[in-house]
């Protein structure tokens, strides 16, 4: 047999079926973090000071910049996924509305200006 009710098979009523892709990106994301953290981690170890300086001079490499930028990616959008989760579970009514637009408003908001400060340091911009 199936699952559920005959009422509910009939009405289309239950998994969503969007919980597998969910989940996918979850452990995707996290995967990219760890090793985009221990990249940064193992960069900033070489560095030979950890000043201004030498970090802006790191980071107007295109080597650096790439992996940084895709970290930034990876951490808001796994931040994102996470906090999501969270939200549908325990947030109820209006509020869970309320609270998704200002997920999606921080993590874009959030994202876009790490990566906009990578681009102004990798392309040059004057301090």
């Amino acid at each position: 047999m199936g699952a559920g009710t005959d009422l509910g098979r009939v009405r289309g009523l239950g998994a969503a079926k969007d919980g597998v892709h969910h989940w996918w990106l979850q452990r995707v994301t996290a995967i990219a973090n760890i090793v985009l953290v221990l990249w940064f981690v193992f960069s900033l170890v070489r560095l030979p000071a950890l000043d201004y300086s030498s970090v802006t001079l790191w980071l107007r490499q295109p080597v650096a910049a790439v992996p940084m930028l895709l970290l930034i990616v990876s951490v808001f959008w796994h931040l994102r996924l996470g906090v999501q989760v969270l939200i549908e579970d325990y947030v109820q009514g209006p509020a869970r509305i309320i609270a998704m637009l200002a997920l999606n408003f921080y993590t874009l908001a959030g994202g876009a200006a790490a990566i906009f400060a990578v681009f102004k340091i990798a392309l040059g911009a004057a301090a």
